[in-house]
């Protein structure tokens, strides 16, 4: 199967500010990938360049096994929801649906015409005179009646409230059920994540620092807590990710493929959200005087 996204010692450099470093990614079909990291980590450049909007400055992206925006053919595998869900504020429901089709061959009029009525969306409404919520389910629906292989949103809930976000989220994960399409979503808000997301990329100071099968990242992350001591002492294969100590207690994130046999440490499950924090804890302890802008909403 082709892999959704590959990278490889791709970079972006604004003036003398690079955005993104080395960034090397090679992301299966088939998932519902998070793309989670603080505000200003690159989460939005990496995006620009899947879909083509940004020449990169080093390094190589391919998206579907072919370059990003090389012609209508791959421009059509690809729909993209760009943040704060942008639509036309002067035209009506009706007529982002026949712009759609007219920039979409691939356009799938009935699906986009079903979606706005189980919506309860006023064709004749201009975007407007919509909620946010009703404006971010609006830009999903042109994006899933594109009928892509891809779908890349970025931050696409941010600004909702609780309820519209749970409702966009839902809504998307039946549009994947249904239509087997493959997203990949931007996002700093963690619980959204833990709901849709069955892939994980972390990407923090411009770097990626970890991706995989959410599954198999949980399972080979604990957390161990034990007598205070050196991280250094641990065994080669045990990869400290983050680390907290008192007078006499000593608490670690570590990541490993092999047991923990050392009864000295009492093993714990790590949660998504303590995952994302340890490695964006990283950025942290480099520079304490930022804290990451990273939220955990309910």
């Amino acid at each position: 199967m082709t892999a959704v996204l590959q990278a490889q010692g791709l970079g972006k450099r604004y003036g003398r500010r690079w955005a993104l470093t080395d960034c090397t990614l090679d992301i299966p079909a088939g998932h519902v990938v998070g793309l989670v990291g603080p505000n200003g980590a690159g989460k939005t450049t990496l995006l620009n360049l899947a879909v083509g909007q940004l020449p990169p400055t080093s390094g190589d992206i391919e998206v579907l096994g072919g370059s990003p925006a090389d012609g209508p053919a791959q421009l059509a595998k690809v729909g993209y929801v760009a943040q704060d869900t942008p639509t036309y504020a002067g035209l009506s429901v009706a007529d982002h649906l026949r712009l759609g089709a007219r920039l979409n061959p691939g356009w799938d009029d009935a699906l986009a015409h079903e979606r706005i009525a189980g919506l309860g969306l006023d064709p004749a409404r201009r975007a407007a005179k919509l909620s946010g919520g009703q404006r971010a389910q609006l830009a999903l629906t042109l994006g899933v009646a594109k009928r892509p292989e891809l779908l890349i949103l970025d931050e696409p809930v941010a600004a909702l409230d609780p309820l519209a976000r749970r409702e966009f989220l839902q809504s998307l994960m039946e549009a994947v059920a249904e239509h087997e399409f493959s997203v990949v979503l931007s996002s700093h808000l963690v619980a959204d994540l833990e709901r849709v997301c069955d892939y994980l990329v972390v990407l923090v100071d411009s770097r990626i620092q970890v991706a995989g099968e959410v599954e198999e990242l949980l399972a080979t992350h604990h957390r161990l807590t034990g007598p205070r001591r050196d991280p250094k002492t641990l065994p080669a294969g045990q990869q400290v990710i983050s680390a907290g100590h008192t007078d006499r207690q000593t608490t670690l994130l570590v990541r490993t493929d092999d047991p923990i046999h050392d009864p000295a440490w009492t093993v714990g499950q790590v949660s998504l959200e303590d995952l994302v924090l340890a490695y964006m804890s990283r950025q942290a302890e480099t520079d304490r005087g930022d804290r990451p802008a990273l939220e955990v909403q309910r």
